[in-house]
């Protein structure tokens, strides 16, 4: 029996995972217990929940590994550095002093950070690295349910990688092609994302979530297009690219891309956040969306000529764009896809703990070709009736408790489907950055308000910002036109044409927001303006109390879904306790919060009016 702890950490999304042979275990990012969005420090608590979870002690594991190697990046920083010289001194002093300090000396920093989660014996510790892209490749090959398989992972950096071309057989993977640094699809996207106003490593889904706003008939999206692609970046037959660094500042600059070329390039200055999102700025979104698409289906299409399988495995940051996820779908270059829910650095963990598993102590795999590894992406902590009372007890909390869950099905339904908004926190919290029904906020996806209240009373974000169904699994391609599962909320597809509206004639002229609030759909809280939605479909198997509430919304409503968004507000990571969730109840407009077996309606509650009596500042992302 091998007991392997993964870890990532130091650049952002630190995580830890833990396997027991092939079984995951236990998996959760650092920042759900820090509440520290995005955190990179050394993840002593994710750490210390999947050790208590498996029952294991430091000294009991057979390995401990670090998703990369940090050598292979600081001889990348020197040679790029180098390279580019004497330009970038200013990011290189920077920088420098960071990784003299902090990286360079990583087993160092491993060793200290494991002895803040309990005392071991340094001489048993067995501390192992893995390759960055081979610990995407290997998270999500051996995550899936496919004896052999294509493998594609595409992120920012890694080492030098950015992108690679791999093919996993039985317990081994060989990476076949790599793309390497500065040329980067997830560099490109996230200049966009710089440019556009938003936060690189943390915005993308942002940028994502706007090109649907983006007008595909108009004359400036197909220019942009055309810019980017004479441009910024040049496309190879094989999905490979040239970043032309005229335009960029990321390789030895603190900034992303060099503002005057990029201004006087598409026309209009670089946003920030205070300047209002207009339609030349959708459609920029749209355009790099459109660009990024036919990256990833030139890199699909290799990946088929070099491997032949009928499967295809996806991971890293890019494989996080469901919009992109949906398209190759639909393509069918590949029979399956499989997509590592945890797909970006916080994955990574898993997949390193994974790879040494199966490569390193040779270790064969067992594979059904139905059932993924990843229960359902149920790998964080459950908190028992006992720890909720304590909740209560602190927060002097008013509660309903429930000794039938049916019943509880059955009030809350009713409630949602009044147009009430519920906090659901039940069992195990998701790993990964989607809320899968186990810390979510729930909506009616009917009600043609529920967009706009959830993102400006609820989750205080961005109005533009769209919402995602959950819908029963055998009831999916009755409203999407959609032949596959979504189980991870990871693929974008179109409504039918049996729940879409006529649309204006002048739609496309209209502005902006008149265009959000024109009602195109008979779902049209989750319908983007493309009449596309990011679909979740929800699995008796794997979420037995999440289909049996979704299955009492239908006998009400006649629809088999719910608007499905994260439980949390704009700046802070997932919900993780039963604290954390009251919390964010108390301090936002939800009316109802299910945790367990408890209800609590906000009127109910002492003092509910006084929201920023629970309101926690957190950074904005």
């Amino acid at each position: 029996m091998k007991k392997i702890l993964g870890i990532s950490a130091f650049y952002h999304d630190s995580a830890a995972a833990l396997i027991i042979n092939d079984k995951v275990i236990a998996a959760a990012q650092e920042e759900r217990f820090t509440r520290e969005k995005q955190s990179s420090k050394f993840p002593v608590e994710a750490i210390k929940y999947c050790l208590e979870e498996a029952g294991v002690e430091i000294d009991e594991l057979d390995a401990v590994v670090f998703y990369d190697k940090p050598l292979l990046k600081f001889e990348r920083l020197l040679e790029t550095y180098y390279a580019f010289s004497p330009k970038g001194l200013l990011s290189f002093i920077k920088a420098i002093p960071v990784w003299l300090n902090e990286k360079l000396f990583i087993k160092n920093n491993i060793r200290d950070g494991l002895k803040e989660v309990g005392e071991y014996n340094i001489k048993k510790l067995n501390l192992l690295f893995s390759e960055h892209h081979l610990s995407h490749a290997a998270s999500t090959f051996y995550s899936s349910p496919y004896k052999d398989s294509a493998i594609i992972t595409i992120d920012g950096v890694g080492e030098w990688s950015t992108a690679s071309i791999g093919f996993g057989k039985e317990n081994n993977i060989k990476l076949l092609k790599e793309l390497h640094f500065p040329h980067s699809v997830g560099l490109l996207y996230s200049s966009f994302t710089y440019f556009l106003g938003f936060m690189v490593n943390s915005g993308e889904y942002k940028l994502m979530g706007l090109a649907p706003y983006g007008n595909p008939k108009s004359n400036q999206t197909h220019k942009f297009i055309q810019l980017i692609k004479d441009n910024l970046v040049d496309i190879k037959d094989d999905g490979s690219i040239w970043l032309n660094q005229k335009y960029y500042n990321y390789a030895t600059g603190l900034t992303m891309v060099k503002y005057k070329k990029w201004e006087d390039l598409f026309g209009f200055a670089r946003r920030v956040e205070k300047i209002d999102i207009e339609q030349h700025h959708c459609n920029l979104a749209l355009a790099i969306q459109i660009v990024t698409e036919e990256i990833v289906l030139k890199m699909a299409k290799e990946a088929k000529r070099l491997t032949n399988s009928d499967n295809l495995c996806l991971a890293g940051g890019v494989a996080l764009n469901c919009v992109s996820n949906g398209k190759l779908q639909k393509e069918s270059v590949f029979k399956n896809i499989y997509i590592q829910p945890a797909a970006g650095d916080a994955g990574a963990a898993l997949g390193a703990a994974q790879a040494i598993y199966h490569m390193y102590y040779n270790k064969e795999r067992v594979v059904d070709g139905i059932n993924d590894v990843m229960e359902g992406s149920y790998l964080g902590p459950s908190f028992s009736e006992k720890e909720v009372m304590s909740m209560n007890k602190k927060t002097k909390a008013i509660f309903k408790h429930y000794s039938e869950f049916k019943e509880i099905n059955i009030d809350i339904a009713k409630e949602i489907s009044d147009g009430k908004v519920v906090g659901w926190f039940q069992g195990r919290m998701e790993f990964g950055p989607r809320a899968l029904g186990n810390r979510s906020i729930l909506g009616d996806a009917r009600n043609p308000e529920m967009q706009k209240k959830l993102n400006l009373k609820i989750k205080y974000r961005e109005g533009f910002r769209p919402f995602a169904p959950s819908v029963l699994a055998e009831d999916s391609n009755k409203l999407f036109d959609l032949d596959v599962d979504s189980p991870y909320m990871l693929l974008v597809a179109p409504i039918n044409d049996s729940i879409k509206k006529k649309l204006p004639e002048n739609y496309y002229d209209l502005p902006l927001w008149d265009r959000l609030y024109t009602e195109r759909s008979v779902l049209q809280s989750i319908t983007h303006l493309d009449f596309s939605a990011r679909v979740q479909t929800v699995h008796k198997e794997t979420n037995l109390k999440y289909w049996e509430l979704i299955k009492a919304f239908k006998k009400i409503t006649g629809y088999g879904l719910v608007v499905n968004t994260s439980f949390n507000v704009r700046g802070e990571p997932i919900v993780c306790t039963p604290y954390d969730a009251y919390r964010c109840f108390m301090s936002t407009e939800m009316d109802y919060l299910v945790i367990n077996n408890f209800v609590y309606n906000k009127t109910d509650q002492n003092d509910w009016r006084n929201k920023d009596k629970w309101m926690v500042k957190f950074k904005m992302d």
